[in-house]
This record gives C-alpha cells, sequence and structure tokens, in this order.
C-alpha cells in the first residue's frame, strides 16, 4: 500500500457510491482488502503506509485496530446493500501478523457477517516469517485462512542486511514448514531481486532455497529505490549503488530459469506457480479489473468504475469511523478512456494477455509491431491476443505504452 495518495473529488461522508457503480457490484467479482498499517520495524526500502510503534503517534492503537476496521466493514455492508459475496479476503500491510490471530480471525469474521464469503473463497494473509509462530498460524488457519505469503526477500544473510530485514535467512523456510503443518493449503514466498551487494549466485541460492521449502508460489520484485526511504538517502550519499537495468534483467531470466526447471509457471510479469490452484486469486481479481473494497488507512477501492482511496493515517482514519463517517480522502469516476488505458496496462502482465478488441487502431498497429519484434507471442496474436513473450516481460511498460500511445 504505498504511502502517497493521488488528488482527486470529494468522497461523500457516508460513503455512498452512485447507483451505475452499485448496478455492477452483484455481477462483477469481488473481493476485499484488509490493510494493517503496522509493522515491528521500517525497513531500509519500504515506502508503504506503515507504521511502527514509535512512528504511530496517540490517537491510534494497534490494540483497537480491528474494532476500528470493522466499523469500515459494516459500512461497505451498508453501502453495497447486500449485493456483492466476497470470493477473496486479503490482508495486507505493513505486517498483518504483528496483531494477535484472534484480530485477524475476527475481522474475517466480520467480513463473512457482514458482506459473505463465498463457500471456496480464497482468504490470504502476508506475514513476516519471524512475525509467525506454530500456534498463531495453527489459530489462522483454523479461523478460516488458507493461503499466507512471507516476505523471505532473500537467503542470504548480506542481502538482508542491506534491506534491513530483520529474520535469518533460515527463519523463511522454518515458517515454511510451520505453516504446512498448520494445514496450510496454498504457501507464497516473497523475493526481491537486485539490491546492492547481491550477486547471480546470492540470487539464485535465494530462488533455490525457495523452492526447496516446497511452496506452491513465488513472487519476483526488483528492487525499486524509493524516494524518502532510508535506502534511497544511502544510495543518494553514495553509500550504495543504484540497481542497474541490465543486472535486473538478468536476474529476471534466472528467476524464469531456475522456477521453470522447479514446475513453476508465470502467470503475471512477477509471479509464477506450480499449478492453476495456486495462482493468487484475489491479485487475478485487480488484474482483471473487478471489485474490491479497501479496509483501512490509506486503502484503495474499485467499485463499479467508481475509486477511491482513504486517509493514510491511522490516527485519522479512527478519528472518522468514530464519528460516524467515511474514511475515503478522495474519489474519482473512471471515463471510458481510463478503463481502456487501465485494461491494457493490467491485462498484458498476465499470462492470458489482452485480446486486441480491446484496442484501439494504432494499439492494434503497436500489437503487430511489437509482435514483429518480438516482445508478443506470435501464437496467441494469430488468435486475437497480445500475450507477452518472455523479451516482451522484460520490457513490459514500454510495450503498455506502445499500444496506449504514450
Amino acid at each position: 500500500m504505498p504511502s502517497t495518495l493521488p488528488d482527486g473529488d470529494p468522497a461523500p461522508a457516508d460513503g455512498g457510491l452512485p447507483e451505475s457503480a452499485l448496478a455492477s457490484a452483484g455481477s462483477t467479482p469481488f473481493g476485499v482488502y484488509v490493510h494493517v498499517p503496522f509493522c515491528a520495524s521500517r525497513c531500509g526500502y519500504c515506502d508503504f503506509n506503515t507504521y511502527t510503534a514509535t512512528e504511530l503517534g496517540g490517537g491510534a492503537s494497534q490494540d483497537e485496530y480491528a474494532a476500528t476496521a470493522g466499523a469500515e466493514i459494516d459500512l461497505a455492508a451498508t453501502v453495497l446493500g447486500g449485493r456483492p459475496v466476497a470470493q477473496t479476503v486479503f490482508f495486507g500491510g505493513g505486517t498483518p501478523t504483528v496483531l494477535p490471530a484472534a484480530d485477524l480471525v475476527g475481522l474475517l469474521s466480520r467480513i463473512e457477517a457482514a458482506l459473505g464469503l463465498a463457500p471456496e473463497a480464497e482468504i490470504t494473509t502476508e506475514a513476516n516469517p519471524e512475525s509467525v509462530q506454530p500456534a498463531s498460524l495453527a489459530a489462522l488457519r483454523s479461523g478460516g485462512f488458507n493461503r499466507i505469503s512471507f516476505g523471505m526477500q532473500s537467503a542470504r544473510r548480506h542481502v538482508l542486511a542491506v534491506l534491513d530485514r530483520a529474520h535469518s535467512p533460515g527463519r523463511a523456510a522454518t515458517a515454511v514448514a510451520e505453516a504446512q503443518s498448520a494445514g496450510f493449503e496454498h504457501i507464497n514466498l516473497d523475493l526481491i531481486y537486485g539490491t546492492p551487494g547481491e550477486t547471480d549466485a546470492d540470487w539464485r541460492a535465494s530462488l533455490e532455497a525457495a523452492v526447496e521449502t516446497g511452496v506452491d508460489h513465488v513472487s519476483a520484485y526488483s528492487l525499486i529505490v524509493e524516494p524518502g526511504t532510508r535506502l534511497a538517502a544511502r544510495v543518494s550519499r553514495g553509500e550504495l549503488p543504484q540497481p542497474d537495468d541490465d543486472v535486473l534483467a538478468d536476474r529476471y531470466a534466472i528467476a524464469e530459469e531456475v522456477l521453470g526447471a522447479a514446475g513453476f509457471e508465470w502467470y503475471e510479469v512477477s509471479n509464477w506457480a506450480r499449478s492453476p490452484a495456486a495462482r493468487s486469486q484475489h491479485n487475478l481479481l485487480y488484474w482483471n479489473g473487478a471489485n474490491w473494497w479497501g479496509v483501512g488507512p490509506g486503502a484503495h477501492s474499485h467499485v463499479g468504475g467508481v475509486r477511491w482511496w482513504n486517509v493514510k493515517h491511522p490516527r485519522d482514519y479512527a478519528a472518522r469511523l468514530a464519528g460516524s463517517r467515511s474514511p475515503a480522502a478522495a474519489r474519482e469516476v473512471l471515463t471510458i478512456d481510463d478503463k481502456r488505458v487501465e485494461r491494457v496496462m493490467l491485462a498484458l502482465r498476465v499470462r492470458d494477455g489482452l485480446a486486441l478488441a480491446d484496442l484501439d487502431e494504432a494499439g492494434r498497429a503497436a500489437a503487430r509491431q511489437a509482435a514483429d519484434d518480438g516482445l508478443l507471442e506470435p501464437g496467441p496474436l494469430g488468435t486475437g491476443r497480445a500475450v507477452l513473450s518472455f523479451r516482451g516481460r522484460l520490457l513490459a511498460d514500454a510495450v503498455v505504452r506502445a499500444m496506449i500511445g504514450t
């Protein structure tokens, strides 16, 4: 959950949505995102809307957060009028598991009571390896969670040190084993490549360590040096080098090699799964342009072409809900062109690709050129779909810009 909010139009105090938006709520896939804006410590590269105890300040409390977020869940039920049933729920952060497992399970129960859950709903929480224990994992699993995503980042101690990660290199594997013992059906490991000081061998070792845990999903993201972070300050002072684009491309190629050899297939530019069942259904909901309600400070939502985002600070968030007001800071109604651009940006990232019919004439010409340049797979193009080739995945942003004419 990025820490900077966009501009937008005023959001109504009661959180109400236009009838045109509500009309799609019952017929479009729907998910719930719950942002838990707390961490035990802040990683040097992190730009997310999250707070440590020393950063939190007065007027906001981790102990009261479940009750506060529960009030927004009730607001969502009122605004949506019982139309959607959640097919996915995703607890992100921050570190959701800094809260007691009982709080997370209680919030899930609140979502089920207020909005409803599909019978086979995917219920995910993010976690840091050091923020869980066998007892808490067992409580989460028995409370309805069936997927967990651990922030492993690297298997090398010196890489973790640059990232300011608190866990030891082997803790992620131990946490995975504990989650497997607790009965979690699907487990993801998040990895970061391109950290200053990381070598090709370090990255390969991290991938191999992730594969050896037996997880069925791996996410691999290139390091981005975000302005205002400790990492950015170190780079600007010359203490650490800026990640090199050619190195990042080489690391991505290593990820494709190692994960592919282990039976993983890419289904989104930064995500690999052992089977279709292992894919993150919640993230696919985003990439397919469906509806979701984002609960928590700074959380973003989208229903029927209306997008809104909550106030950032937990103190302001709690104050609004205590005053029976929506926590939304602002919103925007997407235009037809906005929707077209987003459709291209999101659909092109996934393995199923983008229907050429969703492009205008200039966009289709750009797709044909991209195929000639080896950036799109030729086979799907012949059936009316644009699917990124391996080289296209490395240059995905440029391919998108060409197709939307920017």
